[in-house]
């Protein structure tokens, strides 16, 4: 395939020449649409009446709307989580390793840091702290950190050590450590989700870091491709093959339950609900066939987005160009309009002051509206924060010469 090519254009330090400084459209364009998909998911769990009773992926209980609903946005951690890998390789690609491999830790530290004090504080706005969940933003810093060591093995070796943490992950998926001591804590923060009581303090990984470190270190390796003499016509056919060849390998494991997924799926009382049940992969930690069936349509969607922007996709890439900013922003407004949908529909608006998570809140259980509500909620909060995000962009842009920690935002 086109991609072994790779290393033949690697310098004695591993990171290919002659990368293209100007920002590439079709990563902001793909980085913009799952942040958009994104926000729809995090509006679903804090506004939808049934959010409080059942997964949207029990099949037992869910319907079709709902279960796409959730399902589409599965996309968005393991596409986020790769584009950061490509970014880091466009970003290092003027750097020397060394500064490089310190942006990269550095940054890995703030974004844990922003996960546990500004994010939590936007999930809860509770000033107390009685909760930490930590999610795509800290196993994004803890993947970065682990990738400021590993920028420095051979070429190959990096894509061998993420096909491996992205592939093998799975053989583990029958060892299970209990009770909340250290081992159970570390089990966790590698492998296996867990909920952790320390004190009046509840502590949940939601993000096992072993799958998202290979999909960072994977983006890392294909950020190559942007080379400026990588040749275009060849990097969308790299992708495109790559990416079809994601889907096919999916298909084929996931139809024979053969490996990859420690939930099998079965055929159910309708074609459509079996149906449901062939998607319907892990998402905690993410599985072999999770990262398949969403890196690789991501693959193609960037093989074919190399083209020029409409009036549609100029909308769409300024989400794009501040995923950091947008994340944050849109974590916070969520929380603001769930207190004035409290307040309308009869509770009070300090029952969103929160000491779990949402769906735990016994004061909330009945409060949500239904899923054509959730939608227009969605809509809304994508048109308020689409002059934020523009707006945010246009000063980032201005001042990033000048104000270096513009970068770490």
């Amino acid at each position: 395939m086109d991609v072994i090519t790779m290393p033949r254009f690697a310098k004695a330090n591993g990171i290919p020449s002659g990368v293209k400084t100007r920002r590439i459209e079709s990563v902001d364009l793909l980085r913009g649409l799952v942040m958009i998909i994104m926000a729809l998911d995090h509006v679903r769990h804090t506004f939808h009446h049934d959010a409080y009773l059942y997964d949207p992926t029990d099949l037992t209980r869910t319907n079709i709307a709902l279960f796409f609903t959730r399902w589409i946005t599965h996309y968005c951690a393991p596409v986020f989580v790769f584009l950061a890998g490509i970014s880091a390789y466009l970003y290092g690609a003027k750097k020397t390793k060394t500064e490089l491999s310190y942006y990269l830790f550095t940054r890995g530290l703030w974004m844990i840091f922003v996960e546990l004090f500004v994010i939590s504080l936007g999930q809860t706005f509770n000033p107390t702290y009685p909760m930490f969940n930590l999610q795509v933003i800290w196993a994004i810093g803890i993947s970065m950190i682990a990738l400021s060591v590993l920028i420095y093995m051979k070429w190959y070796m990096i894509l061998a050590t993420a096909i491996s943490l992205m592939a093998a992950h799975n053989i583990f998926d029958s060892i299970h450590v209990t009770g909340t001591g250290i081992p159970a804590f570390f089990w966790a923060f590698l492998h296996e989700p867990g909920v952790f009581h320390i004190g009046r303090l509840i502590v949940y990984i939601k993000y096992p870091v072993l799958p998202w470190i290979g999909i960072i270190t994977m983006g890392y390796f294909m950020g190559s491709l942007y080379s400026s003499h990588y040749d275009p016509e060849k990097r969308k056919r790299t992708l495109f093959i790559l990416g079809s060849a994601s889907l096919a390998l999916f298909y084929f494991l996931r139809v024979f339950n053969l490996y990859g997924d420690p939930a099998p799926w079965s055929f159910q009382p309708n074609a459509v609900f079996s149906l449901l049940s062939f998607l319907n992969v892990t998402k905690y930690p993410p599985s072999l066939l999770y990262i398949l069936v969403t890196l690789g349509p991501a693959m193609i969607f960037l093989s074919l987005a190399e083209k020029p922007l409409n009036v549609f996709t100029k909308k769409i890439i300024v989400f794009g160009r501040v995923p950091f900013f947008y994340y944050v922003v849109h974590l916070y407004l969520i929380h603001l309009f769930a207190m004035f949908g409290a307040k309308i529909t009869g509770y009070k608006w300090s029952d969103m002051i929160l000491s779990d998570t949402i769906s735990r809140v016994p004061q909330l259980r009945g409060f949500g509206f239904d899923l054509s509500t959730v939608y227009l909620i969605w809509i809304v909060l994508i048109c308020i924060m689409y002059p934020c995000c523009k707006w945010w962009a246009q000063f980032k842009n201005k001042h990033q010469a000048e104000k270096w920690w513009l970068s770490y935002l």
